[in-house]
């Protein structure tokens, strides 16, 4: 019972951040590569176009993923090259506040997914769910389940007793 605030903690965590990385990759991709792309250029990022592609696609699917809860760890480690790249590149000179264009959103997403890096997702996602059910061995049943079997069990042992008697 104790893991269930920290469950809920990541929960919590891990969608809101993945909500604002997946509605800034949205933007990006609404409004095209091209944009995107000027702005890199703009901004002194190497590879202006393959960075681009690479930033829509890492901010809207893995934003994504950290929603649903689906290959936490794999996707806030990408997020957080993501957000070094808009610190290094965008924002650091800026000084730290929004405001400014300085680095304190980037900072604190990538601060974030640093920490679902360092701790996963926790049990309330996909991820979580494939865990437990690999640890079931596939088998996933209620707690009344397995009561009915334990049951049955003890049932026909008692009527192998009788028909022996």
């Amino acid at each position: 019972m104790r893991k269930l605030p920290r469950d809920l903690a990541l929960l919590v965590a891990r969608v809101t951040i993945g909500v604002v990385f997946a509605a800034h990759g949205w933007q990006r991709w609404r409004g095209g590569l091209g944009p995107t792309e000027a702005m890199f250029i703009q901004a002194g990022v190497p590879w202006p176009r393959s960075a681009a592609m690479f930033t829509m696609v890492a901010e809207l699917v893995g934003g994504s993923l950290l929603v649903v809860g689906l290959l936490v760890r794999l996707a806030a480690f990408v997020l957080v090259v993501v957000a070094i790249g808009a610190i290094v590149f965008v924002h650091a000179g800026h000084g730290i506040f929004v405001q400014d264009n300085g680095w304190e959103l980037a900072g604190a997403l990538g601060a974030g997914c640093l920490l679902l890096v360092a701790t996963g997702g926790g049990r309330l996602g996909a991820d979580g769910a494939f865990v437990a059910l690999r640890r079931s061995g596939g088998r996933h049943r209620r707690p009344a389940d397995e009561e009915s079997a334990e049951i049955d069990r003890l049932l026909e042992e008692e009527n192998g007793r009788d028909k022996r008697d």
